[in-house]
């Protein structure tokens, strides 16, 4: 996660502190990044990622049977096939309305749509597997509503970090990383929140969005010239499976019950 949060300062002049977000197949978070091991942890996932749910969804739509969409991943055929839907043919809420933090959940909104899937296989008379005429409009509504939640969230993290002046209030920057991050719709939906808080909005190439090896190599050198976590001697070191990113201040951020203003998601 550390890796994925310094990627951009690679190919980019981008000085500490900014903001990130995180959104992959594993994670999905939100952090103040002030240096190279130096963060604040804003928000996070509450269940499961937003390209784990994505994926689920066209698993259960079958894409993989789609002509179009055969030799995609998951969250590639969503995005492909929404282009030909209708976002507005099915409306689901986005989660989490009233909860004014910077968490996310994805569960709730993947049984929704578990849902309505085996209502219209009901209605078409097909089976489990089939593809749905109705496949394309659900890609669509799924895809929107899983980028306006991630840009809600985002743009009260925003909004947080400047009261606090943790960011800048002119120039302030918001990265964003991981393999969802290479989906347009979403970062088009990103875009608007950053032009509507004056914020610049950066993402690595997607090659480098995903896990890979470059970035592993990018955050040895940035913690190498910082002369951070350098051991001379491994005696005594104690591994563990899973590492906590930073502070976390997301209870916080929650108490500061900030209300996010009204966006048009025009994309």
């Amino acid at each position: 996660m550390e890796a994925h949060a310094l990627t951009i300062r690679l190919l980019n002049k981008v000085e500490f502190p900014f903001l990130v977000l995180l959104i992959s197949g594993g994670h999905c978070l939100l952090a103040l990044v002030r240096g190279v091991s130096d963060f604040l942890l804003l928000g996070k996932s509450l269940d499961i990622a937003p390209g784990d749910m994505l994926d689920k969804v066209a698993r259960r739509l079958s894409l993989i049977k789609h002509p179009e969409c055969s030799t995609m991943s998951g969250g590639k055929a969503i995005e492909h096939l929404a282009k030909q839907g209708n976002k507005l043919h099915f409306d689901f809420k986005p989660p989490m309305q009233r909860a004014k933090n910077c968490d996310f959940s994805f569960t709730g909104l993947q049984h929704v749509i578990d849902k309505i899937i085996t209502q219209k296989e009901k209605e078409e008379g097909i089976q489990k597997g089939q593809i749905l005429s109705s496949a394309a409009h659900i890609a669509a509504a799924v895809q929107h509503t899983t980028a306006c939640h991630i840009a809600k969230r985002t743009h009260r993290a925003i909004l947080f970090c400047k009261q606090r002046d943790l960011l800048s209030q002119s120039n302030a920057v918001l990265v964003v990383s991981g393999g969802v991050a290479s989906n347009l719709y979403i970062r088009k939906a990103l875009e608007i929140v950053t032009n509507a808080t004056q914020c610049t909005l950066l993402c690595p190439p997607p090659r480098l969005c995903t896990d890979n090896g470059i970035m592993i190599a990018w955050n040895g050198i940035e913690r190498l010239r910082a002369g951070l976590g350098i051991l001379h001697n491994t005696e005594g070191i104690r591994y563990e499976p899973k590492c906590p990113l930073g502070v976390d201040i997301s209870k916080e951020v929650g108490e500061a019950a900030i209300k996010v203003p009204r966006l048009k998601m025009k994309i």
